[in-house]
C-alpha cells in the first residue's frame, strides 16, 4: 500500500482536502488525520514511519478508494480505519505535543466538540 498511495500525498493536497471535505469527514476523521500529519511533520520520526502515513494520508486524498467519499458518513469509514490501523502502528511516535496541537486544531474547526469523539480515536490506537 505504501507505494500505491503515498505518492498521492502532499501537505498542500491534504489542506484542500480537508478544507472541503473536513466538515462532512467529521471530527474524529480529521483528528486521526490531523495526529497523523504532526506525526510526519515531526523532525524525530523515521522515514519508514513517515512513508506508512504518507500512503494512509494519500489513501485519504484519493476521492477513489474502496468507499466514494461523497457519500456522507460512510464515505469515510474505509477512510477511518485505514487512518485507524495507521495511527495503531505509529502509536510510539505520537507524542503529547503532537495530540495536543492535533486536538486544538480539531477544536478550532468544529468549535465544540464532545471529548468522546477525540477519545475514541485515542482508545483505539494508543
Amino acid at each position: 500500500m505504501d507505494k500505491k498511495y503515498s505518492q498521492h500525498f502532499s501537505e498542500k493536497s491534504l489542506w484542500d482536502k480537508l478544507k472541503q471535505f473536513g466538515k462532512t469527514a467529521g471530527a474524529k476523521v480529521v483528528y486521526a488525520v490531523l495526529l497523523l500529519l504532526y506525526t510526519f511533520q515531526d523532525k524525530g520520526v523515521s522515514t519508514k514511519t513517515k512513508l506508512s502515513i504518507a500512503a494512509a494520508l494519500g489513501y485519504f486524498i484519493l476521492p477513489t478508494d474502496a468507499i466514494i467519499d461523497l457519500t456522507p458518513i460512510i464515505g469515510y469509514s474505509d477512510d477511518l480505519g485505514v487512518l485507524l490501523f495507521t495511527l495503531s502502528a505509529v502509536a510510539t511516535s505520537i507524542t503529547p505535543e503532537i495530540k495536543a496541537k492535533a486536538r486544538k486544531k480539531a477544536h478550532e474547526w468544529f468549535g465544540a466538540i464532545d471529548p468522546q469523539e477525540l477519545n475514541d480515536i485515542d482508545n483505539q490506537t494508543f
